[in-house]
Parts: C-alpha cells; sequence; structure tokens
C-alpha cells in the first residue's frame, strides 16, 4: 500500500495531506451468536488537497463506515485518523466540531435536508451554527444556490423538489463553508442516470476550478471514473488500488489478492461469481508462491448454455406492460427492470 501511496503523490507534488488513515479499525460489538462483526481492518489512506478518490466495494463491505470514521462522525476502534493535519482521536468534542466546520463537509445518498425548512434556509444552517448572522448567512446561501441553477426554487421545502433538486441543495449546503473536502456516501445513488451525470458534472467543476478534494463511496462506476484514484474494498480490507483511466468494472487484470496473518483469503465478488460462488475447495497442487483451488466434487453443479439476455417485457413487482419501450425503471412501481434469458 506505500508504495501505491508513493506514485499517487508524486502526481500531487507541492500539495499536502488533508486527509490520512493510519492502520485503521472498527468492531461493531454484538450480542448475537455469532459474535462482534468488524468492519474495518488495518486500513490505510492518504488524500492531498484537490485530489479525487472514490472508494468501491459490494454491500457490507464497510465503505460506509470507513467514511464515518474519516469525517469524525465515528470514533474507530483502534487506529488513527488525521484531518487537516490534526489528530482526530486526540481532540475533544467542540474541538472535532469546530475543525470538521473549517475542512470537510458530507453528502449523503437521501440528501438529509431539514423538512421543515425551505431550500436557502437548509443551505444557510452550517452558517448559522458557526454564528453568522441570519442575513448574511441567507445572502450567501442564495448566491450558491443561483449558481447551482436553484435560485428560483430557494424558498422550495424538501417535499416539494425533485430528487436531483433536493440533492443540488445538499451540494450548496455542502459548499457554503468553504471546505478543503467533500465525503459523499452514494452522491448518486437515488437519483435518476441524467440527474446523475448533472451532479458529476458539477463535481467535476468544483475539483477543477474550487480545488475541492472529494472521497467518495459508490458503487457507481461513472462516479469512480471521475475520480484520480479509486480502492477497492472488500470485507473491511482495501484489495486493489487503481488509477486514472482503469475500467471499474473489470479490474481482474491489476487485482492483488490479500491473505492475511491468520490464513483468511478474501476474494473479490467479480472472481467468487467466476469460480461459482463460495464453498468447499481442495488444494491439489502447492507450490512456493503458487495455489490451484478446485471445488469438491460433491459441490460442483454441471450448468447448462443460456441464451442471450434481454429486458424483461413485463415487471415482476407489480406486473406493467414494458412492450417495446427501453425504461430502465418500472413507471408503476419504480423497480429496476431486470434482464431475462431471450
Amino acid at each position: 500500500m506505500t508504495g501505491l501511496r508513493d506514485r499517487v503523490m508524486l502526481a500531487f507534488e507541492g500539495k499536502r495531506e488533508i486527509l490520512r488513515a493510519d492502520s485503521l479499525y472498527h468492531i461493531y460489538e454484538s450480542a448475537a451468536i455469532d459474535g462482534n462483526v468488524v468492519a474495518l481492518r488495518g486500513l490505510n489512506v492518504a488524500i492531498t488537497e484537490g485530489e479525487a478518490v472514490a472508494v468501491v466495494g459490494p454491500s457490507g463491505s464497510g465503505k460506509s463506515t470507513l467514511l464515518k470514521c474519516l469525517g469524525g462522525l465515528m470514533k474507530p476502534s483502534a487506529g488513527n485518523v488525521s484531518l487537516g493535519g490534526k489528530a482526530m482521536v486526540r481532540l475533544t468534542g467542540s474541538e472535532l466540531v469546530e475543525l470538521r466546520q473549517k475542512t470537510v463537509s458530507f453528502i449523503f445518498q437521501d440528501s438529509n435536508l431539514l423538512t421543515h425548512m425551505n431550500a436557502i434556509d437548509n443551505v444557510a444552517q452550517p452558517l448559522r451554527h458557526q454564528g453568522v448572522l441570519p442575513g448574511p448567512a441567507r445572502k450567501r446561501a442564495q448566491a450558491l444556490l443561483d449558481r447551482l441553477g436553484m435560485g428560483e426554487r430557494s424558498h422550495g421545502l424538501p417535499e416539494e423538489l425533485s430528487g436531483g433538486e433536493q440533492q443540488r441543495v445538499a451540494i450548496a449546503r455542502a459548499l457554503i463553508t468553504d471546505p478543503k473536502l467533500i465525503l459523499a456516501d452514494e452522491p448518486t445513488g437515488s437519483l435518476d442516470p441524467i440527474t446523475s451525470r448533472e451532479v458529476l458534472e458539477l463535481f467535476a467543476t468544483l475539483h477543477r476550478e474550487e480545488d475541492v478534494a472529494f472521497l467518495l463511496v459508490t458503487h457507481s462506476r461513472d462516479v469512480a471514473a471521475f475520480c484520480e484514484r479509486s480502492l477497492e474494498l472488500r470485507e473491511g480490507r482495501f484489495i486493489a488500488q487503481h488509477g486514472i483511466g482503469v475500467d471499474i468494472g473489470d479490474l481482474s487484470g491489476s487485482r492483488e489478492l490479500l491473505i492475511d496473518d491468520t490464513g483468511t483469503l478474501s476474494l473479490p465478488p467479480d472472481v467468487l461469481a467466476q469460480i461459482g460462488g463460495p464453498g468447499r475447495f481442495e488444494l491439489p497442487d502447492v507450490t512456493r508462491d503458487s495455489l490451484n483451488l478446485e471445488r469438491v466434487s460433491e459441490e460442483r453443479i454441471e450448468l447448462d448454455a443460456v441464451g442471450d439476455l434481454a429486458l424483461a417485457t413485463i415487471c415482476p413487482a407489480c406486473f406493467h406492460q414494458y412492450g417495446d419501450s427501453d425504461e430502465q425503471l418500472c413507471p408503476e412501481c419504480g423497480s429496476s427492470r431486470p434482464m431475462v434469458q431471450a
């Protein structure tokens, strides 16, 4: 990991680190039979000023936990996180709040707007928490909404705004304190493809013109492609790191698999799918620096060849008839349109 970090740092020579985590662990305690859940397993990551980094991985891999620990919303079980050069674990509660207000802003998938406030008051709220008077705070909020194409909607309540409009308000709220870093958890996850592209274009403008750094947690290939680096997270570990021009949909050519000190091997989702999923495997041939895995014979399943896949003509949830439409979402119930064998 250190070698990769050093190579990335060369591309941002002259810029200092805005965020750094070393040996980050987080454990959720549980009284269940399965015991505690280890969400993060010794992660190291550094982000420089003006850099955009994506964290990609399947659900349950630890992405949201990582984001909360990096942003000071959750205290890690072990390890250190530094924001703007200051170690957050050593700060008091009020010092941590002040550091976050000056350095970092958050954008969440569901926008998290205050439902009883209109757009302009939602955007002005972070300034009000900093002691700025209502008049100047609202003036700055209106200027930001104008910039984001939301000036005419500034007095609309969240329930009166579309999903894309709500997210633009959330982005304005994140920008009003002039943060050096934006942490975003699935920022386009609840948006339609067109609105998602508009939000990414806005991110790109901020990144290019304002030198804002981003850490984006995402499932989306388009979101990850916006970033200079992508880190792939699997079961609380980074299993690969990739740079500019990497296709997030096909990482197998440059992937490294890690075996930890306990002998645990974590396989990326696409590799696991290619070998037919989890199960019992034998080691018919073991040599130094080489492993050969074969599924035990009693668990092998012979699969018949399948034909081409096509968009379903009927929604499986509400039985809406798509006909000749190329819609990806059901207009009746909003379910994703599945692919079926043609």
